[in-house]
């Protein structure tokens, strides 16, 4: 009689498929994954700590540094939260310009997810597609930030500085190139039988489970729970657009992938409204450089790429934040992936994480 026995293997901190500093201890039978347990913090900065430590502006470019590859949405959620200490109203133009930046944002991050996981899977073509239309929409970052990556943009009151000439016809010819990457996803990637045989009934998660867990955003609705925070607690001007909430029906790694692959082309259309009711006028509120809310507290949540990102501000009247904290969507969806591997090959394994889309910078903060 063979003898066999059970082997520990460490996937990560350092390795390609693990998408930054990541460790998954498995547990396996032959091929066969027995257990998986997520290894974080080693990517952990002290962010919170650090925003606790400066003024409330100063914190500002360490929610760049968080989900790092769409940065505009964390400069968002926390801006608003400080808002909500503040008390201070929007210009209208400010609000748009917003929606189109946080918009942008979750079709690069989008992007960059679908060029990975395809890369993970072994296809390295879409890859090049998808970089090749994200750089359109990092050339719009650059145009109105001087950035690429961490902008710093959206300010108390507002945003830093106008859109600069040509910026709405720039924009328009990078959502059509958004749309023609769709397409072209859908060609080269999305009906290909070894992509559908590597994704289809692979790495399940129930809606019940995804609720206990508490997963948002892709992850959630490709499960088939229609919550996304843009509809059910709508912030800023987003109920004055037009747009679906993509969903599945399987909750597998594939449903994963078509949810965000339908999201970027609803992000385009909510950003082409936004566009055509673009008003004129100030693009900022007058608000000090070195604000000092009123005593409280208050929470502020978005619709991240990764799902509902919240930030947590604890205010005592003096110009730095008493608490700092933040509800990293990230953090919470990676703690699902022991139960969607057990069972299943190593191989799915990577096929798995690489659809749960994490960022580490946000994970370990």
């Amino acid at each position: 009689m063979l003898k066999t026995q059970e082997l520990t293997l460490n996937v990560g901190p350092q390795h390609p498929a693990t998408h930054g500093v990541f460790r998954v201890i498995l547990t396996l039978d032959g091929e066969n994954v027995v257990d998986a347990k997520p290894v974080v913090g080693y990517l952990h900065r002290g962010i919170e700590k650090l925003a606790e430590g400066g003024t409330y502006l100063q914190a500002l470019p360490l929610t760049d540094r968080l989900d790092y590859v769409s940065a505009m949405c964390n400069n968002l959620a926390y801006v608003q939260t400080v808002e909500k200490l503040l008390e201070v109203e929007v210009p209208e133009r400010a609000e748009y310009i917003r929606v189109i930046m946080a918009e942008l944002s979750r079709i690069a991050s989008h992007l960059i997810f679908t060029g990975t996981f395809s890369l993970d899977l072994g296809a390295f073509t879409p890859l090049l597609y998808c970089f090749r239309t994200r750089e359109l929409i990092l050339d719009l970052f650059e145009a109105v930030s001087g950035q690429r990556m961490t902008f710093s943009y959206i300010r108390f009151g507002g945003v830093a500085k106008d859109l600069p000439d040509g910026f709405e016809e720039k924009c328009r010819e990078a959502l059509g190139m958004v749309r023609k990457n769709i397409d072209d996803l859908n060609t080269i990637l999305t009906g290909n039988e070894i992509f559908q045989a590597r994704c289809r009934g692979v790495g399940v998660l129930d809606p019940e489970l995804a609720v206990e867990y508490g997963v948002t955003g892709p992850i959630l609705r490709a499960s088939g729970v229609r919550y996304d925070v843009r509809k059910d607690d709508p912030y800023g001007i987003y109920d004055r657009f037009d747009f679906e909430v993509p969903t599945g029906t399987n909750g597998d790694t594939l449903d994963r992938y078509l949810v965000r692959v339908a999201e970027m082309g609803q992000s385009a259309r909510i950003i082409e409204q936004a566009l055509d009711q673009l008003p004129k006028g100030e693009v900022a509120a007058k608000v000090p450089r070195n604000v000092k809310p009123v005593v409280g507290e208050a929470y502020h949540h978005i619709e991240g790429p990764r799902g509902d990102l919240g930030f947590f501000v604890v205010s005592d009247g003096s110009p730095k934040p008493y608490r700092w904290r933040v509800r990293s969507p990230a953090f919470v969806n990676i703690s699902v992936l022991p139960e969607l591997v057990r069972g299943l090959k190593v191989a799915d394994l990577v096929a798995i994480l690489a659809s749960l889309d994490p960022v580490l910078g946000e994970i370990d903060r």
